[in-house]
């Protein structure tokens, strides 16, 4: 550690981090008193603390002038298990920092009005879940810089000058594909990716380079009938789709869930029409909720890595909020795939 004795010099918790030696997130997760940091790195910021006397203010709020810590989030919806899991989790981060949040579900051309409103009550940052209209987003971000507030999107990339942290879909879909292609499948039944939402698209797009790479033609390989049935109720609507699938002459040997619920309506009732998974024909899910194990047989599903997600949005804010930087930051999520009982070998019938 550094003997200089000019403590006036750390006005921040990058400035401390500099004295302390240790990279700034390793400081910021022993200020905000992250599990998993070791006990010696612990009692050496513990000690720079007590020499310099630095005293840090939830995320650096009171140097940036911003007084109470408010924290605005905007989502697109609550609708699905990891839009919640996600805000949860968030939340609780922040309220450990201090941060009072407020939480506004948009609809398309609402987001003006609440940044505005998360303005007025002198929000430090603004954080938005979820898949917006790109244009009207784009135009948030442009205004919070102009304004110097911190900002980050977390799932939705590609907006011109946003800090962003998303999962990498398609890389996600990569993995189940080269999975299920590795245990001799050639024949996929997709469930609930006819859709036009972006996360969506970005799981038929993996879904498709998965099978170019192999030299198998996607529209030859892959066969959808969402058409045929109302989408109202995910684990209804997967179990309508098992049994359209299921009653065709040459059915797939694998079924696609595009999450977790549809799934399991489909091997419910694949089970129901005396269909074994994965003997009689596979299934995965996406999303990995704790669901994926109560099943019998386990679901094999993509898990989207939410802590780590919040944990690096996080991390992004609190860079802003001792410095806003002109340059925006991006941040892809890798993917992981569990492989559980639900996918097996190709079935003999289709070797």
């Amino acid at each position: 550690m550094p003997h200089t004795r000019d403590f006036g010099s750390i006005r921040s918790t990058a400035d401390f981090a500099r004295y302390v030696g240790l990279a700034r997130t390793t400081v910021s997760r022993v200020l905000n008193g992250h599990p998993g940091v070791k006990r010696s790195t612990i009692e050496r910021v513990q000690r720079a603390l007590e020499q310099t006397g630095f005293t840090p203010n939830a995320f650096a709020v009171g140097l940036r002038g911003k007084g109470a810590a408010v924290a605005g989030i905007c989502m697109e919806n609550l609708l699905t298990p990891p839009m919640v899991a996600k805000l949860a989790l968030l939340q609780k981060r922040l309220r450990a920092r201090g941060f009072t949040c407020l939480i506004e579900v948009l609809a398309a051309g609402e987001s003006r009005k609440v940044v505005q409103h998360f303005q007025a009550m002198q929000a430090s940052a603004v954080i938005f879940i979820g898949h917006f209209v790109p244009a009207e987003i784009a135009q948030r971000v442009a205004e919070l810089r102009r304004r110097k507030i911190a900002h980050v999107l977390i799932d939705q990339a590609n907006i011109a000058g946003a800090n962003s942290v998303s999962f990498d879909r398609a890389g996600a879909m990569h993995l189940v594909m080269n999975h299920l292609l590795d245990l001799g499948h050639r024949s996929f039944g997709l469930l609930g990716m006819d859709h036009p939402e972006q996360q969506t698209r970005d799981r038929l797009r993996g879904i498709t380079e998965a099978l170019t790479a192999r030299g198998l033609d996607p529209a030859a390989h892959t066969r959808s009938l969402d058409h045929l049935e109302p989408r109202d109720n995910d684990f209804t609507f997967g179990r309508a789709l098992a049994r359209a699938f299921a009653r065709l002459e040459k059915p797939p040997t694998a079924l696609v869930g595009v999450n977790d619920e549809v799934a399991i309506g489909a091997m419910l009732a694949l089970e129901e029409m005396g269909m074994k998974v994965p003997d009689a024909i596979s299934v995965t899910g996406f999303n990995n909720q704790d669901i994926c194990q109560m099943t019998s047989p386990n679901v094999t599903s993509v898990d989207q890595q939410v802590e780590a997600t919040i944990e690096i949005a996080l991390d992004l804010l609190e860079e802003q909020l001792e410095q806003i930087s002109d340059q925006p930051v991006v941040r892809m999520i890798r993917p992981t795939m569990i492989a559980r009982q639900s996918s097996g070998p190709v079935p003999r019938r289709a070797t």
